[in-house]
């Protein structure tokens, strides 16, 4: 392999690990907004009497129901997107593995010219 494969393999890692923090904060986001939710509906399970929902920035009177419900869909929904972000997290970090060895194994046996820092 040519030091231009090396480079060109070094960007396609550089690129790799941007998209890992990228779904690293995604991931975190999403935990948090787990938190959140389980939080919320806590309190909505202690709830007596009037229960008041956000919408759009103005505070509203609804019903228990409604706004357990409503909580439950974001769960439901938020779980989905966590889970979706921790596959791909789970997916880049097993082809950001074998990019590095990759590149490792092509610096240390000198195929690709004078070592490149990733």
């Amino acid at each position: 392999m040519a030091k231009d494969d090396v480079e060109k393999l070094t960007a396609d890692y550089q690129a790799l690990q941007e998209q890992l923090q990228s779904l690293a904060l995604q991931k975190a986001q999403f935990a948090e907004q787990r938190e959140e939710l389980k939080g919320a509906m806590e309190e909505l399970d202690k709830a007596k009497g009037k229960v008041y929902s956000t919408i759009g920035g103005v505070m509203i009177e609804t019903a228990k129901e409604e706004a357990v419900k409503s909580v439950k869909e974001r769960q439901e929904s938020n779980e989905m997107r966590l889970s979706i972000v921790t596959k791909q997290y789970d997916e880049a970090v097993r082809k950001e593995k074998a990019l590095r060895e990759q590149i490792e194994g092509m610096i240390k046996s000198g195929q690709g010219g004078k070592p490149v820092t990733a």
